[in-house]
């Protein structure tokens, strides 16, 4: 399994934290001694991982930015789910997946991701074609939600959608003009959640695939929402709506 670079103090803790085994080597920024370095440094150690100090220009030079935040670890892929249905046939209840169309912006899926995470999403599943991957800037940005949430790509993402709706999984995708408003939706049962790029939105055949349309209220001057905010709305609603459903069930 081919390793990976990981960068950002948020990035490196969290895959130390939760699979310290995977993690190969840790660049470090020798000119820092503050005490988040020091704890990051001593966990590492304490984890039998190699820790290297270099100086700040061979730390910019690897990543190819300086927004590494002196910190860079090389580590194996992690194996979350290795497709779909072997994803759905693990989880227990209903789904609440994040389908994502045409997101090229490596910060946009970094923050989509770490939404996904806080909220407790099972998965975001993305095209392979038209869409940034997962690469070291999206992992910074994720603040370790890329080591903890399934990240699916898929060949056919029509195909893949069609294949949700056979396993009863409610598709609703987030438009302008949407037919019903968030609020007016029902997330409860099992749902993908479908969002397009912040530009183009989604593709016509993705945009077609949907079971129903569904827009945010906006009640100021701006049109739209970045696409990592409007996961964040439309995840939490479906949170919410699950919560509110178990806790009838429940009295």
């Amino acid at each position: 399994m081919k390793n990976k670079m990981i960068f950002g103090f948020h990035a490196v803790t969290s895959r130390l934290r939760h699979e310290a085994a995977s993690v190969e080597e840790i660049f470090v920024d020798a000119s820092r001694v503050d005490r988040r370095m020091q704890d990051m440094v001593a966990a590492a150690k304490a984890a039998g991982v190699r820790v290297m100090p270099v100086d700040s220009a061979r730390l910019d030079k690897i990543v190819g930015t300086r927004r590494h935040q002196g910190v860079i670890a090389f580590a194996s892929e992690l194996a979350l789910a290795r497709n779909l249905d072997e994803l759905l046939d693990a989880i227990d209840g209903p789904p609440l997946l994040l389908v994502l169309d045409g997101i090229t912006d490596p910060h946009n899926l970094g923050a989509c991701l770490r939404v996904a995470d806080g909220v407790g999403a099972h998965a975001v599943i993305v095209p392979k074609d038209r869409a940034v991957g997962l690469n070291a800037t999206a992992a910074k940005v994720a603040s370790g939600a890329a080591e903890t949430v399934p990240y699916i790509t898929v060949t056919n993402l029509a195909r893949t959608m069609r294949e949700l709706k056979e396993r009863d999984i409610w598709l609703i995708g987030m438009s302008d003009d949407g037919d019903k408003g968030l609020y007016e939706g029902d997330f409860s049962g099992p749902t993908a959640l479908v969002m397009g790029s912040e530009g183009e939105g989604m593709r016509r055949l993705t945009r077609d695939t949907c079971d129903m349309l569904v827009s945010i209220p906006m009640f100021g001057s701006v049109e739209s929402l970045n696409v990592s905010v409007a996961a964040g709305v439309c995840l939490y609603e479906a949170r919410r709506q699950r919560l509110v459903k178990e806790a009838k069930e429940a009295a």
